[in-house]
């Protein structure tokens, strides 16, 4: 099992060229590993009954025509809300869609198999990817029940992509996909100490992936290196003629941005508005930007990117509208016992002791209240939205100091579990980002009482190449990442 430690894609694939392991053994050492650990941290909603078969045609290949690309034979896990045409349920962790087999792949699981990906499983996450209730747990579902943090397990793994997280961090995939709204991949990475990627929407295809909202939707890598990152989004970037908005995706292949001098000359802005909120996860920030600066970064230090008191309303209600509009046009194309919104929320009352155990699901009802996306609420809602994060917040201030990048810190250190009284989240920097559909990346940054923090970088349209840039010298020059090691509880106590 060790040798599963921190080992990067890259890495695996030479050891498969070289014939020191194959696919079957990697994953059948993933399969050991998932028996092992994850009764502990509950990060896997199911594995696949394929994955060997998958695997062994994948070495065969291999030895008859050589890899298809970096991902061959990788075992790869998504998040239990992508679409797989395979003996896998799609649920989006909820009973409603319990059984529901979907008949064809999501366009970002069909890329990781003409990859060559092993598709190893479905990760646990937040129910409806935690469009539910206002009091809610991250990382619990009906489905899957309560994913735990691998660095200490009274821990919450943030979400809603908590499965993907954990799991990742704990070893027990290669990588994971997530998908994010408003901090879905890049909070679960944070706290859980891997480098997460949200990148620009209308470069990842949404087609065939439970949604909330289309304006912010998009999944991404969750991997434990930069590296890795590259790797897995080079595979799954591409134009979907199902999904209009990536008509203009290119691939390309993004480890040309894996530079250990890639901060030098680069102009970094620092968003003083997200400091504040935690005094350790601040110093650990600061220390970040010290080492920013050392690989030859110049740190403009502070910039603003607009009033964050006001994103939250406008978001809020498009989120609602966009919810209610995109969940039933995916019910409808689906084969699934619910059909429509009003049919999960009349399903979750019927089997209240089941869904409704600790909280309820009153952003379900919300957005079913919701009228047509022809609305003046929601469409004054989506321009503020474009308003307040592009043209006064992220666009404006990096035109206006003419930087690279801007960061902050990703999110405070993990809270507790608490599906009772539901998240104590203190604060994170998802939100610009999300609103304006720009990349965001995170990386480990350092910790705070064995609890990773994480350092963020963003900027605008398809910067994901100056992204990478940034975060792969950041990675390479600190080297700050530990794997966990499943405490019962954080190392103040």
């Amino acid at each position: 099992m060790a040798e599963l430690v921190e080992r990067t894609i890259y890495e695996w694939q030479t050891l498969m060229e070289q014939g020191e392991v194959s696919a079957v053994q990697l994953t059948d050492m993933y399969l050991a590993r998932i028996a092992e650990v994850d009764p502990i941290i509950n990060s896997v909603a199911e594995t696949n009954g394929d994955a060997r078969d998958i695997a062994t045609a994948l070495d065969d290949e291999r030895h008859n025509k050589g890899a298809r690309s970096p991902l061959h034979g990788i075992p790869v896990m998504v998040k239990d809300n992508l679409d797989s045409a395979d003996s896998m349920q799609t649920t989006a962790g909820s009973l409603a869609l319990a059984g529901h087999v979907a008949k064809e792949d999501a366009f970002v699981v069909q890329k990781l198999r003409d990859a060559g990906a092993v598709l190893l499983g479905k990760t646990n996450l937040s129910e409806w990817a935690y469009f539910r209730s206002t009091r809610g747990c991250s990382g619990w579902s009906s489905r899957g029940g309560q994913v735990r943090n691998p660095y200490a397990l009274d821990r919450n793994p943030c979400g809603s992509s908590s499965g993907s997280g954990a799991a990742t961090a704990a070893h027990v995939v290669t990588a994971t996909i997530g998908t994010e709204t408003d901090g879905s991949i890049v909070c679960p990475s944070a706290v859980n100490g891997i480098v997460g990627l949200k990148p620009t929407i209308g470069l990842v295809s949404r087609t065939g992936i439970v949604p909330i909202a289309h304006s912010q939707d998009t999944a991404g890598p969750m991997t434990r290196s930069v590296t890795d990152a590259a790797a897995v989004l080079s595979a799954i970037v591409g134009a979907d003629p199902a999904d209009a908005v990536t008509q203009d995706a290119t691939t390309q292949d993004y480890r040309q941005f894996l530079k250990k001098d890639g901060l030098k000359g680069k102009r970094i802005g620092v968003a003083r508005d997200y400091f504040g909120k935690h005094e350790g996860a601040d110093n650990v920030i600061e220390d970040a930007l010290n080492a920013l600066k050392d690989c030859g970064a110049t740190v403009i230090d502070p910039v603003s990117i607009g009033s964050l008191s006001l994103f939250g309303n406008a978001e809020f209600e498009l989120l609602l509208y966009e919810f209610k509009h995109n969940l039933n046009a995916y019910l409808a194309s689906h084969d699934a016992n619910v059909k429509s919104l009003a049919d999960v929320i009349a399903f979750n009352r019927e089997h209240a002791d089941k869904v409704l155990p600790y909280f309820q699901q009153e952003l379900l009802e919300l957005a079913q209240s919701k009228g047509s996306l022809d609305e003046e609420a929601y469409q004054h809602a989506k321009a503020e939205c474009l308003r307040l994060s592009r043209d006064e917040g992220i666009d404006k201030t990096i035109k206006e100091h003419q930087l690279d990048a801007i960061v902050a810190p990703t999110q405070t250190p993990a809270w507790m579990i608490d599906p009772i009284c539901g998240d104590k989240v203190i604060g994170g920097c998802s939100s610009p980002a999300a609103m304006a559909g720009y990349p965001h990346i995170t990386v480990p940054a350092g910790y705070v009482y064995g609890l990773p923090v994480g350092l963020s970088f963003f900027g605008t349209a398809y910067r994901e190449g100056t992204l990478l840039e940034c975060a792969y010298a950041f990675e390479q020059a600190t080297n700050i990442r530990v794997p966990p090691t499943f405490q019962a509880h954080a190392q103040t106590l």
